[in-house]
């Protein structure tokens, strides 16, 4: 026979029980940052490329890529230990859709370097091949931490 369920707090109460005075902030609703315009996500790309000299936008995570191309550029980022930010795009469709725009790149991975677009994954890997991509890493790179 199968087990009576219970009902299910009612919506009301439920939002009660979260916005309760005794909750911790932490536990209060957070709005999303806001993507909602083509200006918005330009200005967070353009925030990003600034605070952070090597940008990949992927489609999932360097833990945890969601597509072979984008697992071929942190492949290749990982074996020449460059450390860079990478974004998911599929956690956004406008960040997806707007890094297209911003680049003027209809795929993903996209790579830049010091606020520049160097490419997708054809473009990364013959640069990686040919040496180019780490003398453009080694170019005006941060000195390293005296030992």
């Amino acid at each position: 026979a199968p087990l009576p369920s219970a009902p299910l707090p009612s919506l009301s109460l439920r939002r009660a029980f979260c916005a309760s005075p005794n909750s911790h902030a932490d536990f209060s609703p957070r709005p999303k940052a806001a993507l909602d315009t083509p200006d918005a996500v330009r200005a967070k790309i353009a925030a990003d490329l600034a605070a952070n000299r090597v940008v990949l936008y992927m489609k999932g995570l360097p833990s945890a890529p969601q597509c072979g191309f984008s697992m071929k550029i942190v492949q290749i980022l990982n074996a020449m230990a460059v450390e860079y930010r990478a974004f998911n795009v599929l956690s956004s469709p406008e960040l997806r859709e707007g890094i297209k725009k911003f680049s003027a790149w209809p795929t993903i991975p996209q790579l830049f370097i010091d606020g520049e677009f160097i490419g997708g994954l054809d473009i990364v890997n013959d640069m990686h091949q040919s040496g180019e991509l780490q003398g453009l890493l080694d170019k005006d790179a941060p000195p390293a931490a005296a030992k």
